[in-house]
C-alpha cells in the first residue's frame, strides 16, 4: 500500500497509509476500538477500496486487479461478523465447504466435490468442531461460530490468514487450543495478519507490530520494541502491566 485513504460512507476512516507486508510474514495490529484496524484488512480483502489519488498504490501478491473470488483463494479470512445473510441457515460442515467459494452459503450452482467436502471435515477437527457438522450456524453459540468461521478460513490451505478479534467469544480452552494452531500454521509457513485486543493473542511467531491509532499507522516496528507497557499504555491512554512467559505476553 502507498498512500492508501479509505471512506466508509462520509468518513474518512483510514488516512495515507503506506504499508508493506511479505509473504509468509507474522505481523499482528493494535490499537484502540476505531482506529480503523478492521477497515485495514477489508481493503486487503477489497471489501473496501481506496479513494484514488494520483500517488495511491494498492498492490495485492504483485498485482494491482484481482478478481475477488480468485483473491480469496490465497487468503483465509476471519472477520468480526459472518460472511453473509444466508450464513446463519447454513449447516456448520456446508458453512466451511462455502469457504472454498468465498460464498455465504452452498448455493446450488456451486460443484462441491468429495474432496472440498473431507477437507472441510478436517478443518472441522482441527478446530475439535465436528460436532456442529449439522447444526445451524444462526442456532450456534458465539464461541460455536467462531470455531465454524476459522475452520472456513482454512478449509483452502491459504498462503496468509487474515484474523479479526479471532479469539471473541472463545473460552479459555478454545483460546489456547487456537493460539496453538496458529503457531503450528505459523511454523509451516503460513503468513499471519492477526488484529487483536488481547495481547495474549500474540504467539511467539508474530515478530512485527503495527500500531494504529485515528486511522493511522503510528508504529511499525520489531516486537520487542513495541510490545512494551510504555508503549501499549501510550497507545490505549491508560495505565497498562505487561509479563511474559514462554514466549507470550500478557497485559492488565
Amino acid at each position: 500500500m502507498r498512500d492508501v485513504s479509505v471512506a466508509r460512507g462520509d468518513n474518512v476512516v483510514l488516512h495515507n497509509i503506506s504499508l508493506r507486508i511479505a509473504s509468509g510474514e507474522h505481523v499482528a495490529i493494535l490499537g484502540p476500538n476505531g482506529c480503523g484496524k478492521s477497515t485495514l484488512i477489508k481493503t486487503i480483502t477489497c471489501q473496501c477500496y481506496p479513494i484514488v489519488t494520483p500517488t495511491t498504490e494498492l498492490r495485492l501478491l504483485g498485482r494491482e486487479r484481482w478478481d475477488v473470488s480468485q483473491l480469496r483463494t490465497h487468503l483465509g479470512v476471519v472477520s468480526a461478523e459472518l460472511p453473509g445473510e444466508r450464513t446463519p441457515v447454513t449447516r456448520g460442515l456446508d458453512a466451511v465447504v462455502a469457504g472454498f467459494f468465498s460464498a455465504s452459503t452452498l448455493w446450488p450452482n456451486l460443484h462441491v466435490t468429495p474432496e472440498m467436502r473431507a477437507r472441510a471435515h478436517q478443518a472441522l477437527q482441527l478446530m475439535r468442531a465436528t460436532h456442529l457438522e449439522a447444526k445451524l450456524v444462526g442456532e450456534m453459540s458465539a464461541g460455536e461460530q467462531r470455531r465454524i468461521m476459522i475452520a472456513r478460513a482454512l478449509v483452502h490451505q491459504p498462503e496468509m490468514l487474515l484474523l479479526d478479534e479471532p479469539s471473541n467469544a472463545l473460552d479459555i480452552a478454545a483460546q489456547q487450543h487456537l493460539r496453538h494452531l496458529l503457531r503450528r500454521l505459523a511454523q509451516q509457513g503460513t503468513g499471519i495478519l492477526l488484529i487483536t485486543h488481547h495481547v495474549s493473542d500474540i504467539i511467539p511467531e508474530i515478530d512485527r507490530i503495527l500500531m494504529m491509532k485515528d486511522g493511522r499507522i503510528v508504529a511499525d516496528g520489531p516486537r520487542s520494541e513495541l510490545l512494551t507497557a510504555p508503549r501499549l499504555s501510550d497507545l490505549f491512554k491508560t495505565e497498562v502491566h505487561l509479563t511474559q512467559k514462554d514466549g507470550f505476553h500478557h497485559a492488565w
